[in-house]
């Protein structure tokens, strides 16, 4: 299995930009799919975004498209999301999360190994 760890949440203002990192330890990240998935306070988890084990292909949300980027540098098993133009309902915590799934998924059930979230609050 892979450990996760994020961080680079934090306080920010709506229309601000932030990068959240995601560093894995334990095994190379390249084995797996990874995902981004965010928590609100009172609401449940939901899927961000998703990146294949190339990062040549990549899915999003609905509500995150055109505003976030998801990347990933297998060399440094590390994978990224950059959040741009953010948003008071962006607000969250925010997880990564790695699949042995074969094609990039949404599905949380195909994550097996989680990190335990940083957070990301957006004031308006």
């Amino acid at each position: 299995q892979v450990q996760l760890v994020e961080s680079e949440g934090g306080l920010v203002q709506a229309g601000d930009s932030l990068k959240l990192s995601c560093q894995a330890s334990g095994r190379t990240l390249s084995s797996y799919v990874m995902g981004w998935f965010r928590q609100a306070a009172g609401k449940e988890r939901e899927f961000v975004a998703a990146i294949s084990r190339t990062g040549l292909n990549k899915y999003y949300a609905d509500s995150v498209k055109g505003r976030f980027t998801i990347s990933r540098e297998n060399a440094k098993n590390t994978v990224y999301l950059l959040m741009n133009s953010v948003k008071p309902e962006d607000t969250a915590v925010y997880y990564c999360a790695a699949s042995l799934s074969y094609s990039v998924s949404v599905n949380p059930t195909d994550f097996v190994s989680w990190g335990q979230g940083t957070q990301v609050t957006v004031s308006s």
